[in-house]
């Protein structure tokens, strides 16, 4: 009941002002953002992507906001997909092609600027939780490279020592992989709960559904769906956590939140459709779930069809922010335009594909263009010659738009896309570093002409 003097007008009149004060600091500052990268989540994983798996709070997240039909990562493997995003270039332009281990003397190259260090520029508070997996040694670790604070496991959960660290200092060895999601939450909650006063970068990193699975008490057992489904579900409800601290703490309408994968999902977990799983140039190694929020900045509900990347992270933050861009030329470009809606696709050039340091496809459009293929599957043992990046005997185009799961090749009823998208794609590879036109070169070499003028090369032996 208002005090004595004190009107209902009058308290009305204050709540307004208060309102129109906190719309006043949003836009006179940067808006927050927190990106979520989940651990070989596949495109079928979530409740609103097609899954008997529960989680309701990315459903309600994409109901809040856009959630993406056509987004890529840069790599069907950890460590390159994570440089990617970080960069805002291909994995293969600055020097992360494969995974990193424990022992790796080298990491992403101090060369290369991460959107951390972009946002910095706007003296944006920032910090690193979860898996980082680039580089381990002291001057790769997120702490060196833009964040000012680092809690997690420095690379996959599967890979030895297991070590958590707390900046540069173990604090548990081996990580309880149990009570992981639980922490990483808690250090995500606490982070936002400190950072009203400044614009602020969260790059939230879970574990999971990497294997090896785990989940707390509360959740184990919990989904029907054994232990994918239980790490899965811990995982939305600490999505859930980290939306709820934006509202508890008033900056909910100030904070653009994404959710997405690193690559495609491993011997678990579902591609939806999508031919292909992780370590493979298929749609399912490589397209992800993409969700974003942003209370009264983009559309709520909405499907976007148009094509984006993680590339694409770095720039759109970035203008965002109103920061200058790094110097090293980007691949990626920014899609605000996509997720205001106000356009329905970004122009780019042709998207590539790559394994390790070997191109096998590329995307320009509604189209695919597949070139290569390794002469063993992924996670098979290395056959006796090794394994190869070999030419096609015939390049396959597949019409994405019309055949997501790539069953349908229609390379001969469309040769001029064929054409347009290889020359696309040979003029890509000379602006790359020397090791991938050599490897290049090198699978091409593999191959005799085709008899034929013009056309792909046939392999020895037909």
């Amino acid at each position: 009941m208002p005090g004595r003097g004190v009107t209902k007008r009058a308290l009305l009149r204050v709540a307004a002002a208060a309102a129109l004060g906190r719309v006043a600091r949003a836009q006179s500052r940067p808006p927050n953002f927190i990106y979520i990268n989940a651990d070989d989540l596949g495109y079928g994983d979530l409740g609103c992507y097609g899954s008997q798996i529960r989680t309701p709070n990315l459903d309600n997240m994409a109901r809040g906001g856009v959630q993406f039909r056509q987004f890529y990562s840069a790599s069907p493997l950890c460590s390159p997909s994570r440089a990617a995003l970080m960069t805002g270039r291909y994995p293969t332009r600055v020097g992360v092609p494969d995974v990193l281990w424990p022992e790796s003397p080298s990491g992403l190259p101090e060369s290369e600027t991460t959107v951390a260090e972009v946002l910095r520029t706007r003296n944006y508070r920032t910090m690193c939780v979860g898996k980082w997996h680039l580089g381990s040694q002291p001057q790769y670790l997120p702490t060196s490279r833009g964040f000012d604070e680092y809690f997690g496991i420095p690379y996959s959960n599967d890979m030895w020592p297991r070590v958590l660290l707390h900046n540069t200092t173990v604090v548990e060895d081996p990580a309880n992989l149990d009570t992981l999601a639980e922490r990483y939450t808690q250090q995500a909650v606490q982070f936002i709960a400190g950072s009203k006063e400044r614009p602020f970068f969260l790059y939230l990193a879970p574990a999971m559904p990497h294997l090896p699975l785990a989940a707390s008490a509360r959740f184990r057992g919990k989904s029907g769906m054994g232990p994918y489904g239980d790490a899965l579900e811990e995982l939305d409800w600490s999505v859930g956590q980290v939306l709820a601290a934006l509202g508890d703490h008033g900056v909910d309408d100030q904070t653009l939140v994404m959710f997405s994968s690193d690559n495609g999902p491993w011997f678990q977990g579902s591609a939806g459709r999508l031919r292909g799983r992780k370590a493979e140039t298929f749609e399912g190694g490589m397209r992800m779930p993409f969700i974003a929020r942003f209370p009264g900045r983009i559309p709520s509900g909405v499907v976007i069809q148009g094509m984006a990347t993680t590339m694409d992270i770095l720039p759109t933050l970035a203008r965002l922010a109103g920061a200058p861009l790094p110097p090293n030329p980007l691949d990626g470009v920014n899609i605000w335009p996509l997720l205001t809606g106000e356009q329905s696709a970004v122009e780019r050039d042709a998207f590539l594909y790559f394994s390790s340091l070997d191109v096998q496809c590329a995307r320009l459009g509604r189209w695919k263009l597949h070139v290569a293929r390794p002469n063993a599957p992924p996670w098979t043992p290395e056959p006796k010659v090794g394994y190869f990046n070999l030419p096609l005997p015939r390049p396959e185009l597949y019409d994405l738009e019309a055949d997501a799961d790539e069953s349908y090749d229609v390379a001969g009823d469309n040769p001029q896309i064929v054409a347009d998208i290889r020359a696309r794609m040979e003029a890509l590879i000379d602006t790359f570093p020397d090791q991938v036109r050599t490897a290049w070169r090198y699978t091409l070499s593999r191959a005799v002409e085709d008899t034929n003028a013009g056309q792909w090369p046939v392999l020895k032996g037909g």
